[in-house]
C-alpha cells in the first residue's frame, strides 16, 4: 500500500512530472509529512470520468456483493488500525488514543451500513389507494452515481466515512477530497480500499471505485464542477455557502454538515459528577475541535455553584502535549488560535470571569482548558463556534430557561441534557439534529442514529437509514395488476368520475 512519504510518486489519472504540490505539516512541530499533488480542474474531472465508468460495475454487484467487498475494506482496515491511527495523530496531532476511536468508530459505521443496505434501499410496497386499486405499488432506492465528499480535518477518518461508507453500501463510486491538512489520512484510506477490493474483471481499476483527490479550496470547487451527482460537505458554515454557491452553478445537489455552540443543560437532580465529567470531556478532547462538543452549559441556579466547582477541579488536572498518551493534543489550523484567544478577551471584557485558565491558557500550537462563567448571552465566546478547548456555564432559572438560550443560538448541531426526571421531554424541545440524555457526544457512536444539524449547522443526514437513503434517489413504480375501469384514458364511461365521486364521499367525507 502507498504510505505518505509515496504521495506524490503515486501520480492520479492525468497527473504529470511538473505536477505541482503542497506539503503535509505534524502541527506539533511543524515538521513536514509528505508531499502531495494539487489536482488540476481537468485531472478532477480526469478522476471523476474513471469513477463514472466504475459506477456501473460497483452497482451491478449488488447488495450481496457490495457487502463483501465492503466486509474485506473493514477486515483490512482492523488489522492496520494501528497504522492508520498513526497517520492520523502524525497529521492532526492528536494522541493515538484517539486516532483509534475514529478507527474503531468508522468500522462499526462501515458495517451497519454495508449490514442494513439491502433492507433500507431494496424495493417495498406502498398502498396503491383506492383509484388505483389495480395497480401494484413499489419504491426502492436507486444510486446517484458518483458521489463528491469534501472532508474536515478534526476528524478526518470517522466523519467522511460517515458519507463515504453509506454511500459506497448505496451503490455509488466516490470521489473524496480531504482536508488539504489531512491528505495522507485520505490517501492512505483509499489505498486501503483498493488494495481490500482487489482484482476486478475487464477494465475497470478497483481503485476507480473510491479515489482521493488533493488540494486547497481550488481543488474542492473544482470537485463539485466536476460532474459528480451529490456533494457531500462537513465544514465551516462560511465554506459550506461557497461550495453551496458552486453546486447551485449546476442544480448539483449538497448535504451539509456544518459547526456547531452545542449546549449542555443540567437541572437541579442531575448527577453532577457525571454531567461535570461530560462538560470537561466534551469541551476539551480533540483540543476542542469537535463539531458536536460542548461549547456552552446551562445549569440552574440550584446546582450552578456545585457544577461549576467540579467542572474547574477537573478541567485543571487536564493538560494537552504532544506525546501519544497526552488527553488531548495541538490546535491543528493555527489560525484558529486568533479565534480562541479573541473569544476568551471578549467574555473577559464584557463582565465573565475566568474560572480556570485565560488569556494565558492560549500557548501556540497548544491551547490549555479554559472554563468561563456568566458570559454575557451576546458575547462572541457564546454566539460564535470556538473549536477550542473552552467552555462557558452560565446559571438560568431552571430547564425551561435552558431550552430557550440554548434554541437562541444561529446554530442546532447536538446536545446534552443531564436530568432525571425531564431529560426525555428537555431533548425533544431542542432544536438541534441529534441530543444525548445523561451521556455526552453518545449518538454519533450509534450508527443506526442520523447524524446533522438545521440551521447554520447544515442539513441533510449521514449515519442511519437516513444515511443510505441520502446517497440514492426515490425511484416509484406502478404496475397494473389486472384490468379495470381506466379513469387515465378519454374513452372512459362517463358514469365512471360521478361513481368514484360518490364512492370517494362514503369514505372519505364523513
Amino acid at each position: 500500500m502507498t504510505s505518505t512519504r509515496d504521495a506524490v510518486s503515486a501520480p492520479a489519472a492525468g497527473q504529470d512530472a511538473q505536477q505541482d504540490t503542497f506539503d503535509s505539516l505534524d502541527p506539533r512541530t511543524g515538521e513536514v509529512i509528505a508531499s502531495y499533488p494539487r489536482h488540476t480542474p481537468e485531472q478532477v474531472e480526469a478522476v471523476v470520468a474513471r469513477a463514472r465508468r466504475a459506477a456501473r460495475w460497483w452497482n451491478d454487484l449488488g447488495f450481496d456483493g457490495r457487502a463483501t467487498k465492503l466486509g474485506a475494506w473493514r477486515r483490512l482496515l482492523d488489522a492496520r488500525r494501528d497504522e492508520l491511527a498513526a497517520v492520523v495523530s502524525r497529521e492532526t496531532g492528536k494522541p493515538m488514543d484517539d486516532a483509534r476511536i475514529e478507527g474503531i468508530l468508522a468500522l462499526d459505521h462501515l458495517h451497519w451500513a454495508a449490514k442494513h443496505a439491502r433492507r433500507v434501499l431494496g424495493p417495498r410496497n406502498a398502498a396503491a389507494g383506492l383509484l388505483m386499486i389495480n395497480h401494484k405499488a413499489t419504491v426502492e432506492y436507486p444510486p446517484m452515481g458518483v458521489i463528491g465528499v469534501l472532508g474536515p480535518w478534526n476528524y478526518p477518518v470517522f466523519t467522511p466515512m460517515g458519507s463515504i461508507a453509506y454511500a459506497l453500501a448505496a451503490g455509488n463510486t466516490v470521489v473524496f477530497k480531504p482536508s488539504e491538512l489531512t491528505p495522507g489520512v485520505g490517501t492512505w484510506l483509499a489505498d486501503s480500499f483498493a488494495e481490500a477490493v482487489g482484482d476486478v474483471p475487464g477494465d475497470i481499476n478497483a481503485d476507480a471505485v473510491f479515489q482521493v483527490v488533493t488540494g486547497e479550496g481550488e481543488t474542492g470547487g473544482a470537485l463539485c464542477r466536476a460532474g459528480v451527482d451529490k456533494v457531500a460537505f462537513t465544514g465551516s458554515t462560511a465554506t459550506a455557502k461557497k461550495v453551496m454557491a458552486t453546486c447551485a452553478e449546476s442544480l448539483t445537489p449538497v448535504l451539509v454538515e456544518c459547526g456547531g455552540k452545542d449546549a449542555l443543560l443540567v437541572d437541579a437532580d442531575a448527577d453532577l459528577d457525571d454531567a461535570a465529567a461530560a462538560v470537561v470531556w466534551g469541551a476539551m478532547s480533540n483540543a476542542g475541535q469537535t463539531c458536536v462538543g460542548v461549547e456552552r452549559v446551562y445549569v440552574v441556579d440550584a446546582v450552578a455553584e456545585d457544577l461549576l466547582d467540579r467542572v474547574a477541579a477537573r478541567a485543571a488536572q487536564v493538560r494537552p502535549g504532544g506525546r501519544p498518551d497526552s488527553p488531548y493534543g495541538p490546535i491543528t489550523m493555527p489560525s484558529q488560535l486568533g479565534i480562541i484567544s479573541g473569544q476568551i478577551d471578549d467574555a473577559l471584557s464584557r463582565g465573565g470571569r475566568a474560572v480556570v485558565g485565560g488569556p494565558g491558557s492560549v500557548r501556540a500550537p497548544y491551547v490549555d482548558p479554559v472554563v468561563l462563567a456568566d458570559v454575557p448571552e451576546d458575547s462572541s465566546a457564546v454566539t460564535d463556534e470556538t473549536f477550542g478547548p473552552t467552555v462557558v456555564v452560565n446559571r438560568v432559572r431552571d430547564l425551561d430557561e435552558a431550552v430557550e438560550r440554548a434554541n437562541a443560538s444561529r446554530y442546532g448541531l447536538g446536545a446534552s441534557v443531564f436530568a432525571k426526571a425531564r431529560g426525555h421531554e428537555v431533548a425533544r424541545k431542542l432544536r438541534c439534529g441529534m441530543v444525548s440524555v445523561n451521556g455526552v457526544i453518545a449518538f454519533a457512536g450509534i450508527p443506526s442514529l442520523p447524524f446533522g444539524g438545521v440551521g447554520d449547522s447544515g442539513f441533510g443526514r449521514i449515519h442511519g437509514v437516513d444515511g443510505l437513503r441520502e446517497f440514492t434517489r426515490p425511484l416509484a413504480i406502478s404496475e397494473r395488476r389486472f384490468r379495470s375501469v381506466n379513469v387515465m384514458t378519454f374513452d372512459r364511461p362517463n358514469w365512471v368520475v360521478k361513481v368514484l365521486a360518490k364512492l370517494v364521499s362514503v369514505i372519505y367525507g364523513r
